[in-house]
């Protein structure tokens, strides 16, 4: 079966055919970083007017690549929440349109299900049940992957995701956007003891508050300037990234330490080479089985979500034309 996947959530538009789930036949993604770059962050409507532009070329060229006409595909996935509204209005208006002109079915993905879906290209013989760490731009959630289309929540981000706090650190310390990157490459230079800061608590023992340790950083960069004092951005970085790092590893580890399961980690975030050395470390030591998503698929992309909409499909998830986009939606409100 082979699924065509759109996903415009945020500023990369993508599409992208898989065949039963797991095999990708093609995967474009035309982003827009280089672009809102200049204004250290993703502009909505900008990012919507160029979905518009670019949608349908990413679509033809998709289907180039995998050597297939529109005829081919069996359904239509997409993502439909949560994102940026404007952007996901474009992604869901035209996979719409996919679907009444060839009567094919409509198949909507929530964005977190698709980066959860991105571990079963990266690891063909992964199966649930897992734990896994979604941690991106916009979100960082531990989630329980009960089957292929049953998750739980167990922990999230109460205010900031990681990713969100990159970007705002990066702009402060005038690193440039994408934060998490940009970071990553001072860090590489600096001691990540340089620097001590705080390792903020939350209610829930799951849950992580990323919100204190940006202000933390920003503090101190505030306190230089007044005081003419400079500030050492190598250490500064690789203090702000080992922190993170930690508080996301350490939880992931814990929620397992009683169940036993696997455990995954997928979204943007799970890039960051320290997050991997230290999650693996840790799994090793707990005697843990750790996945990681192949680093291609960690960014938002159109074959994670063309693969839930595989597994959306054979549970008979269904949209009709009557499919509206949400800004926010938890993962398990799913009812289709």
């Amino acid at each position: 079966m082979k699924i065509l996947g759109v996903e415009t959530s945020c500023d990369e538009t993508a599409v992208a055919v898989v065949e039963n789930g797991r095999k990708v036949l093609s995967n474009i993604v035309v982003s827009q970083i280089s672009e809102h770059n200049k204004y250290g962050g993703v502009v909505p409507e900008i990012a919507s007017r160029r979905h518009t532009e670019w949608i349908g070329i990413a679509a033809k060229n998709a289907l180039s690549e995998a050597g297939i006409k529109l005829e081919d595909i069996d359904a239509v996935a997409v993502t439909y929440a949560p994102g940026l509204i404007g952007a996901l209005l474009i992604g869901v208006g035209f996979a719409k349109g996919l679907c009444y002109s060839l009567k094919k079915s409509l198949v909507p993905v929530h964005h977190l299900e698709g980066h959860i879906a991105s571990l079963y290209i990266s690891y063909p013989d992964l199966t649930p049940p897992f734990t896994v760490l979604v941690a991106s731009g916009g979100h960082s959630h531990l989630i329980e992957v009960k089957d292929y289309t049953k998750f739980k929540t167990i922990g999230r981000a109460v205010d900031d995701a990681a990713g969100e706090a990159f970007d705002k650190v990066a702009r402060k310390l005038g690193l440039g956007y994408p934060g998490g990157p940009a970071i990553a490459r001072m860090a590489s230079y600096g001691n990540p003891k340089g620097y001590e800061l705080p390792n903020p608590k939350t209610k829930e023992p799951l849950d992580v508050s990323f919100s204190g340790l940006k202000t933390a950083v920003i503090n101190i960069v505030n306190s230089a300037q007044m005081k003419g004092q400079q500030i050492n951005v190598e250490d500064l970085a690789a203090s702000f990234q080992d922190r993170v790092c930690d508080m996301l590893s350490s939880r992931l580890v814990e929620s397992v330490k009683k169940s036993g399961l696997p455990i995954a980690v997928c979204g943007g975030v799970a890039a960051n080479k320290v997050l991997k050395t230290k999650t693996e470390m840790i799994a090793a030591k707990e005697g843990i089985e750790v996945y990681f998503a192949d680093r291609e698929l960690c960014g938002d992309n159109a074959a994670m979500i063309a693969s839930a909409g595989y597994y959306n499909y054979l549970n008979g998830v269904r949209g009709g034309l009557d499919l509206n986009a949400y800004a926010t939606r938890e993962i398990e409100e799913d009812s289709f």
